[in-house]
Order: C-alpha cells, then structure tokens, then sequence
C-alpha cells in the first residue's frame, strides 16, 4: 500500500488542530488546580494561572526538519495576534505573557534565539526585531510593521519583553508520554486504557467549548477530579464501566433474533421491552468484557470463575423454585416458576458482583444473558422445560 501522501494533503494542518487540544491537556496537568485553559479565543490556547496572569500560545505542528527564520509567518503571524491582545488590554499594565511553542527548531542563524533565553535585555530584543524587518516588503510584514509604530519605545521593549519561543517542543505522538508522567499514582499496566478515557473526555469539553455549548475556561480541577474519579476504576477491587447507555448497532429485532438466550426469553413469553432490555444487557457485558480482556484488567480465569459463581447461585434458587414441580405439572405452573427465575436474576442479583466495587447492572444481567446463550446446551436456562424442547428441536434438526 503507497502511504506517500499527495501534494495536496492538509495532514499537518489537521495534526496542529489535534495538537492544540493534547498539548493543553498536558499543561493544564502542570497548572495549579486554580489555573484554567480555553482554546481559540484570543489565541490557539490561554492559559489562566491561580494568580488571574493570563498567558497567550500560539501552537505550531510543523514538519520534521522545519526551522524558524527571521521572516517565519509563524511567528510574525503570532506577534500580530499578541500585539492586537497587547493594544486592547491595557499595554504596559497588562500582565499578559505570549509563547510560540512550536516543533520546529530556531534556525543558527535566526535573531529568534533571543527569545528562547532568559537573560537577555530588553532593549536587544526589540532592536534584533526590528532590524529583522525593517528592510521586508512581505505584505504581513510591512502591515506587522505599521501596526508596531503605534507603540512608544519602552512600550516596544515590553511588549517583546513578554515574548518567549519554546522550540523542539514535543510532537503530538510524544505528548501521551509526558502525560504518563502525571499518572504516576495510576498502575503500570492501566496507565494507557486510563489516557485514552481521560483524553476522550477532555476531547468532548474541547468540542463543547469550540461549539459553544460552554463558555467558560476547563479549571485544573476538573480535569484532577476526572483524573481521580477514573483511577478509582482502575484499582483492584474495581474495573473500568465503559459501556453504559450504549447500544447495538442496528435495529433490536426482538422477534426474530435467533440467538439461544433470546430464544429463552420468547419461551417466558415476556413483554418484547424486557427482551430487549435483554439484548441491550447481553450485549454491554459482552462489549465491556472484551474491553477488560483488550486492556488485560482481568485475572487468569476471572471470568471463568465468576460465571461459575453465577450458575452456583443460579442452581441454588432454581431449585428452590421449581421444587413444587414434576413431569405432570401444568404448562401454566412451569411458565410462572419461569417467570419467578428470570425475575430474580435479573432484580435480586447485584449483589453478584464479579469485583467488589463493580456494581453496574448490565454486567450481572448481561452475564446471565451469556450463560443462557452457551451452545449447545445453555449454562442457566429459565424455563423448566426449556432443555427438554431444546433436545427436541436439536433431534428434529439432526
């Protein structure tokens, strides 16, 4: 397959769109609780700390090898951005900081050096600056240049005072890494099923506040208590719910599903809701245990043992519902013990638990639905004479 992308791609322009929303989850990690984070509103991210100092950062995902030189429109392009920020909000009183994090390196030969250092005068900065430009007839430069001129001279030097360039920063692929590093606390093995919820998460307020649907900043402590609430998923006595409110793809075809537990439910003659609330249970616990085994959350025969648990419990109750029968007993008294069966497994078995601390519904009910489905012959079965009109049917079909 020839993965050589065309002239025309937009892959680095949608990879710096991505960018953005990783690498402010990343910072908002290292922010105080109090400190906050929106995108695309004055600038590709802001970033609020818990003393109110607002910093703007200009996010720039280039191609491997790309480098900054004097006249780069990216950072012109955010010098522009951050000095209209600048002229809005007060000039020399605004306590307002600008970066360019970009993944391209400075060029040797780039006065942009002097942004990426500390200890370097003021008055150097803004000098270096303008010289870089004063001999450019780039249409964005000259206007860049226009609108400088309305800045006194110390002005000038604060305003590029505020002015910091981190290079070489990390590339969206290197991003998770340095996420990893906040989840200390989090087990080894979980670490990376436990990124790809937090990032998910974060993702859909990202979406709401590009929507609109929210208009205030994501605070540090949110993403603290997202970040906790998940890790409580990941300890031992727990496992991670994932599948909740999701459903099957298609249409629930309760009449005509022809697999073995709903075969069993059709024999209760039960409403075609609670079939489906069958299926919909069947097919979470399904979904959701291959989910654990993809993520390797579960131990060596784990499953295996809690099914076992399961038809224990499920063999002790039949047996006290369907003490009262026996071969001549009416079809009428074998479909109600039926009936009383289905009710307990599926409302007096929460406590059925296949860890202490999962108490989610589907994953009982849903296991109970898995048993009933076991061919050729079902682990739990509901009605009394289920097995026998199975073995029927089995005899005709052979």
């Amino acid at each position: 397959m020839d993965t050589t992308r065309s002239r025309f791609s937009a892959a680095e322009q949608g990879l710096g769109y991505l960018y953005q929303a990783r690498f402010a989850l990343l910072k908002i990690l290292a922010l105080p609780e109090s400190g906050s984070v929106l995108i695309e509103k004055d600038d590709d991210v802001e970033f609020v700390s818990d003393a109110g100092v607002k910093s703007l950062a200009s996010l720039k995902h280039k191609a491997t090898g790309d480098q900054l030189t004097n006249l780069s429109t990216d950072f012109w392009k955010s010098v522009r951005i951050w000095l209209t920020h600048y002229l809005e909000n007060g000039r020399v009183s605004s306590d307002a900081q600008f970066f360019l994090f970009t993944t391209a390196t400075i060029s040797e030969e780039s006065f942009l050096g002097i942004f990426a250092q500390d200890a370097v005068d003021h008055d150097v900065r803004a000098e270096a600056a303008k010289a870089a430009i004063a001999k450019s007839r780039s249409e964005l430069i000259v206007t860049i240049r226009t609108e400088l001129a309305q800045l006194s001279e110390n002005e000038l030097r604060d305003f590029y005072a505020r002015v910091t360039i981190v290079d070489a920063a990390p590339r969206i692929t290197d991003i998770p890494a340095l996420i990893d590093r906040h989840l200390r606390t989090i087990r080894r093995e979980s670490r990376g099923a436990l990124f790809e919820r937090l990032e998910g998460w974060w993702t859909d307020l990202i979406i709401k506040i590009l929507s609109g649907h929210r208009k205030e900043p994501v605070y540090g402590y949110e993403v603290s208590d997202k970040l906790s609430a998940l890790a409580e998923e990941y300890r031992t006595d727990n496992l991670p719910i994932t599948f909740r409110n999701r459903l099957p793809e298609g249409e629930i075809d309760v009449a005509n599903d022809p697999r073995l537990f709903v075969e069993q439910l059709r024999a209760l003659e039960l409403s075609a809701t609670r079939v489906q609330n069958a299926i919909i249970d069947y097919y979470r616990a399904f979904e959701q245990r291959s989910s654990w085994a993809r993520e390797s959350l579960l131990i060596s025969r784990e499953i295996e043992e809690y099914e076992d648990r399961l038809v224990d419990e499920w063999t002790r109750y039949r047996e006290i519902v369907f003490e009262g029968l026996n071969d001549s007993s009416e079809d009428e008294a074998c479909l109600l013990a039926g009936k009383e069966l289905y009710r307990w497994a599926e409302i007096e078995t929460s406590m059925l638990r296949i860890r202490e601390r999962v108490t989610e519904p589907y994953v009982v009910r849903g296991a109970f639905q898995i048993l009933a489905n076991t061919r050729p012959s079902p682990r739990v079965y509901w009605h009394p004479r289920f097995l026998q009109r199975l073995g029927e049917l089995l005899g005709v079909a052979a």
